[in-house]
């Protein structure tokens, strides 16, 4: 493929997955608000305690195999089926233990209503296994319009199911159907779009070529959601359900932000990454430009969030949650790195380096419970345990820096040239907005001139500056429209 033509490609499927998840992330702020409202602190609480065990689970149904069918340029659909059904298989597998499990987890939490709640809740990963492989499909094909479609149809289906049965007082059940919903939609129409279906010519030989880089994912994915999840894991332990719907609500929207960028990165690096593996020159100016790109948008937004999170908070889902804009701010700083650490370790697996990848996320992991730990046991708050959290996930952007370095020889010195610009302009952006509009005390007022103000300093300063990212993003965008 030609660099002018992977380049459309790439811009194209990043755009689409910027529709995607940007689409996706606000209508699900907006069912979530409402959500907020009218549930209880305790019943975020009570599905967050349980999303741990739900996330290994999920890894487990993956075990790594549609990164392994992506890297996989000559992938045939006797691989496609064996994967299939191996990933059903063990999915199944998974949610009898998990439902034999259940009093136990319940009994961790001190908790008996999470006995019924897991053993229904965890029919999500289950429905999910279905839809594996035709993402892979779509994903590997850079189809980011019907993954968009996907996402989008998914998300209003189940969270207005979801809506409809907290207004009738169903409580965390209604929080427990909409994400069961959500899978199931995802799974049929990944059938619809990808027009993959599976054969009873099964065989189980694919899947043992491709275990060993999907092992190692497999190990990786169970250690990335435990990182994922571990403070509602521990503080479900150390603090009371509601104390832990507190940190949900801050992280949920957190996620939310961070999410949407490492979506866009994730739909698109890889898949190019592979283009273009055998050309080292295109391959690290491929990267240089990703990471130029994912910063110019990550900094700004996850900043901006951190800026405006008081004000979010009384406005959307009331005063009630006011003790979650604090952690919120935290959060956001951290959030800004995490889609910088996505096409680090994109690049990474792109090269087949999957043991790098995995032994890296279990070091990350022991450092994050080893430290929150450390930090509770000396007497810590959560604001402080939260705060070592994203100090790690911040510093940790070096290590993975190094790993990359190691395969493509991209100095730490280029690496700082395209990320401390848009770090520092849009620390600046916050800052001076800040200030400016510190007087202002209508709430609305306040977060409305915040977040225009902030736009207009950060676009206009790197106009000045004369970034090249603004004016390609302008340009193609004015491209496409004609």
């Amino acid at each position: 493929m030609s660099e002018s033509s992977l380049k459309d490609k790439a811009a194209k499927g990043f755009l689409w997955a910027a529709v995607n998840n940007g689409a996706t992330q606000l209508l699900g702020a907006i069912f979530g608000l409402v959500l907020s409202r009218i549930l209880d602190k305790g019943d975020y609480g009570l599905i967050n305690m349980i999303l741990v065990f739900s996330a290994v689970a999920t890894a487990l149904q993956d075990s790594g195999f549609v990164i392994a069918l992506i890297n996989k340029k000559d992938a045939t659909h006797r691989d496609y089926n064996s994967v299939f059904w191996f990933n059903i298989g063990v999915s199944a597998c998974i949610y009898v233990i998990l439902f034999l499990c259940a009093p136990l987890i319940a009994d961790y939490f001190n908790e008996p209503i999470l006995t019924k709640l897991s053993r229904y809740f965890f029919l999500c990963f289950f429905i999910a296994s279905f839809s594996i492989v035709p993402r892979s499909i779509l994903l590997k094909q850079l189809k980011q319009k019907e993954l968009a479609v996907m996402g989008l149809g998914a998300l209003i289906i189940s969270n207005t199911v979801g809506l409809v049965m907290a207004l009738s007082g169903m409580a965390f059940w209604s929080l427990a159907t909409q994400t069961i919903l959500f899978n199931l939609c995802i799974s049929i129409l990944s059938w619809y779009f990808s027009g993959w279906r599976p054969s009873l010519n099964i065989s189980m030989q694919p899947v043992r070529e491709m275990f060993g880089f999907s092992s190692k994912m497999l190990v990786t994915y169970i250690f990335n959601n435990i990182n994922n999840n571990i403070f509602s894991f521990v503080f479900g332990k150390i603090y009371t359900k509601d104390e832990v719907g507190t940190y949900s609500q801050a992280n949920k929207w957190n996620l939310m932000g961070a999410n949407t960028i490492v979506g866009m990165v994730q739909g698109v690096a890889q898949p190019t990454f592979v283009q273009v593996i055998d050309d080292h020159e295109r391959l690290c100016r491929a990267f240089s430009k990703m990471l130029r790109l994912t910063c110019f948008i990550a900094f700004p937004a996850m900043f901006g969030m951190a800026l405006v999170a008081k004000e979010f908070i009384i406005i959307a889902v009331t005063d009630k949650w006011i003790e979650s804009a604090e952690l919120m701010q935290i959060l956001c700083v951290g959030g800004a790195f995490l889609p910088i650490a996505t096409l680090y370790y994109n690049m990474i697996l792109s090269k087949g380096k999957s043991n790098v990848y995995m032994w890296n996320v279990i070091a990350q992991g022991c450092t994050i419970l080893t430290t929150i730990l450390t930090v509770h046991y000396l007497g810590g708050t959560m604001r402080q345990m939260v705060l070592s959290y994203v100090c790690i996930i911040i510093l940790w952007v070096a290590i993975w820096h190094f790993f990359v370095w190691r395969e493509i020889k991209f100095s730490f010195l280029q690496a700082l040239k395209d990320i401390l610009p848009f770090l520092l302009i849009s620390a600046g952006t916050m800052i001076a907005t800040y200030f400016i509009t510190r007087g202002i005390e209508n709430l609305y007022i306040l977060l409305i001139s915040r977040i225009i103000l902030a736009a207009v300093i950060y676009i206009s300063t790197l106009w000045i500056l004369g970034a090249n990212i603004l004016k390609e993003c302008l340009s193609y965008l004015i491209k496409k429209k004609s």
